[in-house]
């Protein structure tokens, strides 16, 4: 058989498969390395201490200062406080967006298991967007509006708790971080 007959016939009976869709959905780096066990140890009781320290000064003002979210946000400040998911803008702004897009939310769609189940997906929907929108993206205040749907919380929800622990959050952060040897933080304010 022909050389060139042969190719011909090899490349319509086996054609080569795609390779770049399939490629995109596999994973394509490895696990990045562990942190130091110093740097684990720091993160840990960093954002232990903050966290602490907002209930023991909610129990002193006598108003809620911790909701979940909070604790995601102080895991993230301290574990990774050169993200720019962790930097002031985004962990105080982040957290008020949110809270105010779930408050507009509630009060556009009402109650009602059919209206909170369309709100709660509206409203993380749209903090994402605004969050994005503001330069504010802060992944755990995904999760504000959530909250904010859940316990039907009121307009003063905006300032206390959330402006009140996310000031307390990055102001104690900012301490601590720079005491801790080989941290600093932030990296800019706002």
């Amino acid at each position: 058989m022909p050389a060139n007959l042969q190719t011909s016939q090899t490349s319509q009976t086996s054609p080569s498969p795609p390779v770049a869709p399939i490629q995109k959905w596999r994973a394509s780096q490895t696990i990045p390395p562990s942190a130091s066990l110093v740097h684990i140890l720091w993160s840990g009781l960093g954002a232990a201490g903050v966290v602490a320290a907002l209930g023991v000064l909610s129990d002193v003002v006598e108003q809620p200062l911790l909701v979940a979210p909070l604790g995601a946000s102080a895991a993230l400040i301290f574990a990774a406080p050169d993200s720019p998911l962790s930097q002031p803008r985004s962990v105080i702004g982040g957290h008020l967006v949110a809270a105010a897009v779930g408050l507009l939310v509630a009060a556009l769609l009402g109650q009602g298991w059919l209206a909170h189940s369309l709100a709660a997906g509206l409203a993380v929907g749209l903090a994402v967007i605004f969050m994005l929108l503001t330069r504010t993206f802060h992944a755990p205040a995904g999760a504000t509006p959530l909250v904010v749907l859940a316990t039907q919380a009121a307009p003063s929800f905006l300032l206390v708790p959330i402006l009140a622990s996310t000031v307390t959050m990055v102001l104690l952060a900012y301490l601590y971080n720079n005491l801790v040897p080989k941290r600093s933080y932030p990296k800019y304010w706002w």
